[in-house]
């Protein structure tokens, strides 16, 4: 049996991993070594990947920084989760304040610390990455436009720190990227759309506050329409192995997700669009190595031996 102290304890690690969004950076983190080994350096062998101490930090200083960013985000937003989401606020309200503030700057400090034994450019980079972080949280996510825009750069940023590392800029990957970069901005519009009340409420000056539900959901449509040029490329012009079929499935789940949008009127709907786009994300990342299956098929082999 625990004790109440242990219990205690067990709920606010709890609710700093619902902060945190733990299994959010799970997924970044599993993308991230998937691009590594699919996409951005397929020559090297899986050991050499997975192995790599310098990727670790890389991928580690990400995860914290992250963490970090969600952190800060949820010490700016308490008031507006109090009216949009009020039982996930009662739950992150376990862990004080102060305490969030705390584990922030522990976690960007760690951050810079792991980065120096990269290199300097990795320190600049997650300096910046924090302060941009920061700088969104606390100002530019009021704003409409900017305030997306910036959101959908710094959620994808992370894979930028992996390309520069292993100093590969192919056109593919930047055509993977802006597949993954309009997804976001539909789930960052989405979200303004759930949250919506909160806005209104705290004077945030979202898209669909400034200009309207209508407006937001022919924006989300043009996003939408403007997936089909990257989706077209990836099918028709690289090969992509059998991902072929997850891009057809994302077209699937788009006209789905086109057809409720203009349909829905309720956070509820505005919830089940979000979760949609989620999913598509989410599938996208365990698809990655669709891209050469007799590359996952050998390795999954020297694993098993």
């Amino acid at each position: 049996m625990l004790s109440r102290r242990n219990k205690l304890y067990l709920k606010k690690l709890f609710s700093l991993f619902s902060v945190v969004r733990g299994y959010n950076i799970f997924i970044i983190v599993v993308a991230q070594y998937l691009t590594s080994i699919y996409i951005i350096a397929p020559e090297k062998p899986l050991k050499q990947v997975l192995f790599d101490s310098q990727l670790f930090i890389l991928i580690l200083a990400t995860a914290m920084v992250i963490a970090g960013g969600y952190i800060i985000n949820n010490f700016y937003d308490s008031e507006k989760d109090l009216i949009n989401r009020p039982i996930k606020s009662m739950l992150d309200r376990l862990v004080s304040q102060n305490t969030k503030l705390s584990v922030y700057f522990v976690l960007n400090f760690l951050t810079v610390i792991f980065a120096s034994y990269v290199s300097f450019r990795a320190v600049l980079f997650f300096s910046v990455y924090i302060f941009a972080i920061w700088f969104y949280s606390h100002k530019i996510k009021k704003y409409p436009f900017i305030g997306n825009i910036l959101a959908s750069m710094l959620a994808i940023l992370p894979f930028f720190a992996v390309f520069v590392y292993y100093k590969n800029f192919q056109t593919v990957i930047f055509v993977h990227g802006l597949f993954l970069i309009l997804l976001i901005s539909m789930r960052e519009l989405i979200k303004d759309l759930e949250n919506l009340r909160g806005d209104l409420a705290l004077n945030y000056q979202t898209i669909p506050v400034v200009y309207g539900i209508r407006f937001s959901k022919t924006m989300l449509t043009i996003l939408v329409v403007l997936t089909l040029l990257p989706i077209f490329l990836l099918i028709f012009k690289y090969d992509i192995g059998k991902m072929y079929y997850y891009f057809y499935f994302s077209l699937l789940l788009l006209s789905i997700f086109l057809i409720i949008l203009w349909k829905s009127s309720s956070k509820k709907h505005y919830l089940l669009l979000h979760n949609i786009l989620k999913f598509i994300i989410v599938i996208g990342v365990f698809s990655i190595p669709l891209i050469n299956v007799n590359l996952l098929l050998s390795r999954l082999h020297l694993l098993s031996v």
